[in-house]
């Protein structure tokens, strides 16, 4: 089990005097934000799908969008497949998401949990179709500007790499990440903020921010980029 921060307030946390709220934390919340600061998005790209709950909880505010949802796991697609004969507008791609089209090896282990690598793991290792974000943009026709979201457990590079010409027009990419090195070619949360600073994306927003059992440490959160000449960078003031 992986524990919200917000848990902690209940602890008596909030003599620090810092008072932070459940929904300003979650995806919802900080995805909401996103929208009301004026983000344009007319497509949507769900990287690491599982049965979709991410992209419906997206459709409530980006109703008129296009959705392509990229999933390795076939054990999904008969939920996925239930939410596209619901919408119209969505796309489904059975498979990993890299830098290159082909075969891929990936971790079945955890159904929600799957991670892609180019070597054959030790245990729980098949054979899946890969693809790049880049190459599915335009075989969909999907339209800029783009909101990408990765849920991918350490593989968000190979991803990245393979999505160079469509991170060009995104205005929004949401990257689950880790305090935590998961893969020896991984990228820590602050590592993968200076990776995305090169590409000229800067963080607007965390959500979900999570400790671990083991010792109640920092574990995960979900990064939301904008790009770096956004406005909102333009005011440096707290109020």
């Amino acid at each position: 089990m992986i524990y919200p921060i917000t848990q902690l307030f209940k602890n008596g946390l909030k003599k620090i005097g810092i008072i932070i709220s459940r929904q300003d934390l979650s995806m919802e919340g900080c995805f909401e934000r996103s929208i009301h600061r004026g983000i344009d998005i007319n497509s949507v790209i769900d990287v690491g799908a599982a049965v979709g709950g991410w992209s419906q909880m997206v459709l409530k505010y980006l109703p008129n969008a296009q959705y392509l949802l990229i999933e390795a796991q076939e054990a999904h697609l008969a939920s996925l497949e239930k939410l596209q004969s619901n919408h119209a507008k969505i796309d489904i791609v059975l498979a990993a998401a890299g830098n290159r089209e082909g075969k891929i090896y990936f971790n079945n282990q955890d159904l929600f949990g799957g991670l892609a690598s180019e070597m054959p793991f030790e245990k729980h290792s098949i054979e899946v179709p890969v693809t790049t974000i880049d190459i599915e943009v335009k075989k969909k026709n999907l339209k800029p500007p783009f909101c990408i979201k990765l849920d991918t457990h350490g593989f968000e590079v190979p991803i990245l790499e393979g999505a160079k010409e469509t991170l060009k027009k995104t205005n929004l990419v949401i990257i689950e990440a880790y305090n935590y090195q998961l893969t020896k070619d991984s990228l820590r949360f602050f590592e993968l903020c200076g990776y995305m600073k090169n590409l000229g994306f800067s963080p607007i927003e965390l959500a979900d921010v999570s400790l671990r059992p083991y010792d109640n440490s920092l574990w995960q959160m979900d990064i939301f980029f904008i790009p770096s000449d956004n406005k909102a960078f333009h005011y440096n003031s707290h109020k």
